[in-house]
């Protein structure tokens, strides 16, 4: 499967109301009702057809998350056809996926937990033994829910100790287009922003306290 860059993912499935995130293709689709939901589920899974395995998906009262992949990889041309596929069956039943920004449900975004380390081999086997994760396929630096409902440990490897700074952070993926408005909401709540060198992959906001969070897109990621 030819694996996209994401700049080419996004134009393809942006159209649709998938957002890119880092390797993922993702969606919210707001429902009226749990039964609405599963019907939204079962339509999902049968357009992936034998590929069902790029697929995961959670199932609410009000909305269903949808999230595509290819085990290992950066998003695919399967993926963008599978993509494409979810969204025509949905409109079958008359279901919408939600912009990226706004809409009833909440838009698509995926959490990750960051740990500064200066030795990541010595404390990995700790937190995967503390939460029962296991090593994600091909990122030597992640650690994974093996159910896929806990949000992605992942250990940056330091140089040298960063005193006076937080070692445990949460970087939110979110859609190009959330960024803005997620950064201007956290701002206007009290935060401030702490970096924005590395801009559009990502902000470093802080909460008056000082806690770290980054907020991430898949801009500016992929490799020349």
């Amino acid at each position: 499967m030819t694996a996209l860059t994401r700049a080419a993912a996004a134009e393809a499935v942006s159209p649709l109301g998938w957002q890119v995130l880092l390797s993922t293709l993702a969606a919210s689709v707001p429902v009226p009702s749990l039964g609405q939901g599963l019907a939204a589920a079962v339509a999902a899974a049968e357009a992936c057809g034998a590929d069902s395995d790029h697929l995961r998906v959670d199932v609410r009262a009000d909305r269903v998350e949808l999230v595509l992949q290819t085990p290992g990889s950066l998003p695919t041309e399967r993926d963008v056809e599978l993509a494409t596929a979810i969204a025509q069956a949905l409109a079958g039943l008359g279901m919408e996926i939600a912009p990226g920004t706004g809409g009833a449900a909440r838009p698509a975004q995926q959490l990750e937990i960051a740990i500064d380390t200066l030795d990541r081999s010595r404390i990995k086997p700790f937190w995967a033994a503390a939460l029962a994760y296991e090593q994600s396929p091909g990122v030597e630096d992640e650690l994974v829910d093996p159910a896929r409902q806990g949000p992605t440990l992942w250990f940056q490897q330091m140089d040298e100790p960063r005193p006076q700074r937080n070692r445990i952070h949460f970087d939110i993926t979110v859609g190009a287009d959330e960024a803005q408005p997620r950064i201007e909401a956290a701002l206007a709540a009290g935060g401030t922003l702490v970096s924005d060198e590395y801009a559009p992959s990502f902000w470093i906001l802080a909460d008056a306290e000082g806690n770290e969070v980054c907020v991430c897109t898949w801009q500016a990621r992929d490799r020349s």
